[in-house]
């Protein structure tokens, strides 16, 4: 296993320990592993989010980690936990496209990690409007309706790059 963790997909019943070996190198070589352990899931969401894929109902914990190494994984999550969502979009703003009716909690983390995530938010909040901008000017281009703290904050931003 350790020289090629792909061979695991000719052992029969391989141990514990041998999926442990083979994940550890390739994540993805757990769909080769009928009814992987909690364990030999974490080593392999770890090494390769999108592991999660071949994984039929992960607990709570395997989601995380999951999100936490790729955040764009959490669209293979069927109802993922606020707490998972917001791994996500920690890891991936952009992670917020794969979430229906993401929580302003939510919103705000994904613009806060990347502005340009506001693209793909229905709605948002004046609060949720005021980060976006607030992390890059430019996102102001994506919004309607711009509440004037929202334009005061993209104005503030304009006038300090012009003057220094």
């Amino acid at each position: 296993m350790k020289q090629d963790g792909f061979a695991i997909q000719h052992i029969k019943s391989p141990t514990e320990r041998v999926q442990l070996e083979a994940v550890k190198q390739y994540g993805h070589v757990i769909q080769h592993i009928q009814n992987p352990s909690e364990r030999v899931q974490l080593e392999a969401v770890k090494k390769y989010g999108h592991a999660i894929y071949y994984i039929k109902n992960p607990s709570k914990l395997v989601q995380l980690e999951a999100v936490k190494q790729n955040g764009s994984v959490i669209e293979h999550i069927k109802n993922p936990s606020e707490r998972v969502q917001l791994e996500a979009v920690k890891n991936d703003g952009f992670a917020i496209r794969h979430i229906q009716n993401p929580s302003e909690r939510v919103q705000l983390e994904a613009v806060k990690q990347n502005g340009y995530a506001i693209e793909h938010i229905k709605s948002p909040s004046e609060l949720v409007q005021f980060e976006a901008v607030k992390q890059d000017e430019s996102t102001i281009v994506f919004l309607k309706n711009i509440p004037d703290k929202v334009r005061l904050e993209f104005a503030d931003k304009m006038r300090s790059k012009f003057l220094s």
